[in-house]
């Protein structure tokens, strides 16, 4: 590590195969944690090269315990985090509401890292359970239309970082690799990320795979359709801008779609958007992730994935998905 932590101070890039062995290194224990905190500290401090960036992902897809579920159409709504807006669990219940509109979902979640309250703290608090049960996730999907694929129990190769990370407590090169390491290789995926040279990376890479995607990235900094000002989108076949009026709705402010300051509080909001008591702002938010999510599993545009998104939670679906969820985690 001593090697390989004095070249990249003396901004050398690693190559695939460097990065991917690193990785395997520190999942099997071969380095102590302030080795493993320099090691992230460097990515901080410079950006990740395209090759690192395939090597860290291909490593943790090699070292995950997969789980197969290409017996369903599966989308996974993920952002990177690490944007540091502190919104309320957007991606997560845009995952309700597209699974609540007949779209097949597979959440990859974490706890929080550099926020107050990830998808899995959300979740937890809510009373689903977590499990890499295959029989369990194709229940899950079978009956709610959204199974959750709570990250620790799938890459057990992330023990001897995830205190590390916990500590730091900013957003590390991890935070850039959870939409891209989920572990059941769904084949489509709508991702957010927290900067546009990490979207044109993450576009680069997904070109040489058979995934279905888009990317997304508001420019005032989110990493998901925010309706605070203009996303760029890329996917498969085209690169756009996104507009709030291009769903049909006004611009927002940061203050109308903040999260809570406690993970007691992010459920509570959660709990009140997905039963129909959230603001216009709140739901108008909610269905446009979730709008491009069943846009991009079903081919429609933006506008057309919106109303089927607030359909499906008008009419209370997305609301029925997360009650089986939590039925079936009994």
């Amino acid at each position: 590590m001593k090697t390989i932590l004095n070249r990249l101070i003396n901004h050398e890039i690693l190559s695939k195969e460097e990065a991917k062995n690193v990785l395997f290194n520190i999942s099997n224990g071969s380095y102590n944690p302030s080795q493993i905190a320099s090691f992230l500290t460097v990515y901080m401090m410079r950006n990740i090269a395209i090759d690192e960036l395939a090597g860290f992902r291909e490593a943790l897809l090699e070292l995950c315990i997969a789980v197969d579920l290409s017996a369903y159409n599966t989308i996974d709504l993920c952002g990177t985090g690490g944007d540091g807006k502190d919104t309320f669990n957007i991606s997560t219940l845009a995952s309700f509401v597209a699974a609540g509109a007949g779209i097949k979902v597979a959440k990859h979640g974490n706890y929080g890292v550099s926020s107050i309250s990830g998808s899995s703290n959300v979740m937890e608090n809510l009373g689903v359970k977590f499990s890499n049960d295959k029989g369990f996730l194709e229940k899950c999907i079978d009956e709610a239309g959204i199974c959750i694929l709570h990250a620790p129990l799938f890459h057990p190769a992330m023990k001897n970082v995830a205190p590390i990370r916990k500590e730091l407590g900013v957003k590390t090169f991890f935070n850039m690799l959870g939409p891209m390491v989920n572990p059941s290789f769904p084949k489509n995926q709508l991702v957010g990320v927290f900067n546009l040279e990490l979207a044109r990376m993450y576009s680069y890479l997904y070109q040489n795979t058979n995934i279905n995607y888009t990317i997304l990235h508001s420019l005032d900094g989110y990493d998901e359709i925010s309706l605070t000002g203009n996303t760029k989108t890329i996917s498969n076949s085209i690169e756009a801008m996104l507009k709030p009026e291009d769903f049909g709705v006004e611009q927002l402010s940061q203050k109308d779609i903040e999260g809570g300051t406690t993970i007691e509080q992010s459920a509570q909001l959660f709990v009140d958007i997905i039963s129909g008591k959230g603001t216009e702002a709140q739901n108008n938010v909610v269905y446009a992730n979730a709008g491009m999510a069943i846009a991009t599993v079903n081919h429609l545009t933006p506008i057309e994935g919106f109303q089927l998104a607030k359909a499906s939670l008008l009419s209370g679906k997305a609301l029925n998905a997360l009650k089986k969820l939590q039925q079936l985690s009994k």
